[in-house]
């Protein structure tokens, strides 16, 4: 069963937005296709979780989606790909989707579906992902992403330095642990900028 989270962000009452975070996903090919195919019941927006950061990181997507929607500036097909399209560092669409998008390796998968109509609701959205997703529903949590991101592919994606983090100090697991939060803060704010910046 899909554990499907509401948001509402504060600009846009209208357009609550679910979300619903998977591991071990099995038929993400299937996925893919309905994407493809253009498939209308297969409208949200499918991310490769490895390549997020964090809850804001979607929601700095999302809210840039839904802005550019309702100012009649989407660059891409609709809302949803204008989310994936949102976490790029450039303007090349094609390439957006092949870095931030699902492919035939993603198993851990984001779905984001934005209510557009009020016929879109949670109960519905949980519906439907339960019975087309094979995989696991886990909680869309910082603490959930922190297992799942794949930070040396996000670094290059963004192509930030990677300073000092090869670097070998002699800290125990908890030195360790605080040090890589707050390398995920730090990358998590450049990145921010950059989506903030990008086509300003």
């Amino acid at each position: 069963m899909a554990l499907v989270q509401t948001f509402h962000l504060p600009h846009f009452p209208a357009h609550p937005t679910y979300i619903s975070l998977f591991r071990d996903v099995e038929n993400v090919n299937f996925l893919r296709q309905q994407l493809l195919e253009a498939n209308a019941e297969f409208e949200y927006a499918f991310l490769d979780a490895t390549m997020i950061l964090s809850t804001t990181h979607v929601l700095a997507a999302v809210f840039r989606a839904l802005n550019d929607m309702l100012n009649n500036r989407l660059k891409s097909r609709n809302v949803h790909s204008e989310v994936v399209f949102s976490l790029s560092p450039n303007n090349n669409i094609a390439e957006s989707f092949r870095r931030f998008g699902i492919n035939d390796t993603t198993r851990t998968l984001l779905a984001i579906k934005i209510s557009t109509n009020l016929n879109v609701t949670a109960e519905g959205v949980e519906r439907h992902l339960s019975s087309s997703i094979t995989g696991v529903a886990i909680p869309f949590t910082n603490d959930a992403l922190a297992d799942i991101t794949d930070l040396a592919k996000v670094r290059r994606i963004y192509k930030l330095d990677t300073g000092n983090a090869n670097s070998n100090g002699s800290a125990g697991k908890k030195g360790k642990r605080d040090k890589s939060a707050d390398e995920r803060i730090e990358i998590e704010s450049v990145v921010l900028g950059i989506m903030a910046l990008k086509g300003s």
